[in-house]
């Protein structure tokens, strides 16, 4: 089945940067997974993956404005102590999650205090072009539940 709108997507995918270091995998981890056509997935990513088939395996090369976006100057916030997700003890340049109203965010520590925090909302990769191998597992119709709710359901994907 050939990757267009309204499928099913689950695929893997290696990060690294331009001088082949390993940012991020989930190769040996279950395959992530999206409703294709949804803005579900960056925009170079799910370009990327149009009209490809199961078992396809390739690497791109991908600019920030595609992927993680471009850094944000500015980006850095006060953030209490007790919202940082990730790690019991906290030194700058650790990478936390912080939950905020559009979802989980990744935000990198720049200064720590007893009680409140600085971070820089820009995702720790914004910025930067990247090169993704990526391994398509599966492609699948959408459930008419999963079209409702505008993402995948199962494994990789979202869980109600």
């Amino acid at each position: 089945m050939t990757i267009s709108k309204d499928k099913v997507v689950q695929f893997h995918y290696r990060i690294n940067d331009l001088d082949g270091n390993e940012l991020e995998s989930s190769f040996g981890q279950d395959p992530a997974a999206y409703l294709h056509g949804h803005n579900n997935m960056m925009v170079g990513i799910e370009k990327s993956l149009e009209g490809k088939t199961t078992g396809d395996e390739f690497s791109i090369e991908l600019p920030p404005e595609e992927t993680f976006g471009e850094l944000v100057k500015n980006a850095e916030q006060r953030v209490s102590v007790k919202h940082l997700q990730g790690a019991k003890k906290w030194k700058p340049g650790m990478t936390a999650v912080v939950q905020t109203e559009k979802g989980a965010m990744e935000v990198t520590i720049v200064k720590m205090g007893k009680f409140m925090a600085t971070v820089d909302t820009n995702h720790p990769l914004a910025g930067r072009t990247l090169k993704f191998d990526l391994k398509v597992e599966d492609v699948r119709d959408a459930s008419q539940e999963e079209l409702s709710h505008g993402h995948a359901h199962g494994v990789g994907g979202h869980h109600h």
